[in-house]
């Protein structure tokens, strides 16, 4: 299996490639940085995306496009919305809301809703969900609220909740999922928390390592299980 990993920070890309060794080869494509890695005689090929929905979807197009890749794999950090999205928590994505997606002005759609999805949630496949939860029986599954915007705020984070049912908030998996959807290529995300519920940046400069390796150790449990 071809396996493409997308991490938008270097912390995150330090905390993976300090499990994994050194990769078996490595490349630059159209502005990104592509090491290469034989896990259990599968071909993963990782890429730092940069932060924010545009860059992670244009890694995910380019792994799609230029390495044929049978999944999409994101892992990283990212803001709780609840009270039980305590620092270092890991959770699978199981559903995206965009929620600065909005063209309700033009066409009447309720704001956070692609027309070509039934409601505002952006699926993630069922069967990976299901098998990550299966391999990590800890891990929580969450709505993600995503964005390209920094969630600093506690009465934002809640209110995030309350609109969207989304326990974690962060900046790249509604341009990873919408692209893979389209692509037709399933796509799993496993994200740590970072920043809790009453806490902002401060907080998420102290954790963020702690909270990338939390998230490292969930994802390659969950890999053992996914990439047979």
């Amino acid at each position: 299996m071809k396996v493409g990993m997308i991490v938008a920070m270097r912390s995150e890309v330090e905390a993976l490639l300090s499990k994994i060794g050194e990769p078996v080869g490595s490349e630059s494509f159209q502005g990104f940085d592509v090491s290469e890695y034989s896990v259990r005689k599968n071909e993963l090929y990782v890429v730092r995306s940069g932060v924010g929905e545009i860059y992670a979807a244009s890694a995910a197009q380019m792994l799609i496009t230029k390495y044929s890749v049978d999944l999409i794999v994101n892992f990283g950090i990212c803001g709780g919305l609840t009270d039980d999205m305590s620092l270092k928590r890991a959770v699978v994505v199981e559903k995206v809301v965009h929620y600065d997606f909005d063209t309700s002005p033009i066409d009447g759609w309720e704001p956070a809703r692609y027309p070509d999805y039934p409601d505002i949630c952006i699926p993630a496949p069922e069967e990976l969900v299901e098998a990550a939860v299966e391999a990590v029986p800890l891990l929580g599954r969450a709505v993600c609220a995503s964005a390209d915007k920094f969630v600093a705020d506690p009465e934002r984070k809640r209110e995030l909740n309350r609109l969207y049912g989304a326990k974690i908030c962060e900046m790249e998996s509604a341009g990873i999922l919408l692209t893979a959807n389209r692509a037709g290529v399933p796509a799993l995300m496993i994200k740590a928390v970072s920043d809790s519920v009453n806490a902002g940046a401060e907080e998420f400069s102290a954790m963020v390592t702690e909270a990338a390796e939390s998230c490292v150790a969930a994802l390659l449990a969950v890999l053992e299980k996914v990439i047979n």
